[in-house]
């Protein structure tokens, strides 16, 4: 067990567990953007994962900086992903013609919209 820690393999058996779950996580959402942000969050932790690595390997400084950069960088691609979407993003244009013209329920109308906010998720 100590030579798993010493030699960094004990990262790579995490990483392929992390890489198994995304390869699940993307065949049960079967939509490329509900996975978007899912994907952000495991390559911050990857690209953490590969900074201790490297740690415990004894690689230089700048590379394991390198690696915090690209978690850094990833997370914030995670946050962006994961912003709220205010109901005034969506346009009135993405409002479907009634039938029965532009007098539209506004219980209907705020209903449309939370339906359209949350698909953009």
């Amino acid at each position: 067990m100590e030579a798993l820690f010493a030699s960094g393999r004990i990262v790579d058996l995490i990483l392929f567990g992390v890489l198994a779950e995304a390869a699940l996580l993307f065949a049960l959402t079967r939509s490329l953007a509900r996975f978007a942000p899912l994907a952000a969050t495991l390559a911050s932790g990857a690209a953490l994962m590969l900074a201790l690595r490297a740690a415990l390997t004894g690689s230089s400084w700048p590379i394991v900086a390198g690696w915090m950069l690209m978690g850094l960088a990833a997370h914030g691609a995670d946050l962006f992903l994961r912003r709220p979407v205010r109901a005034a993003d969506v346009h009135a244009d993405a409002w479907p013609q009634a039938a029965a013209g532009p007098d539209r329920n506004n219980a209907e109308r705020d209903a449309f919209r939370r339906r359209r906010i949350f698909e953009r998720f």
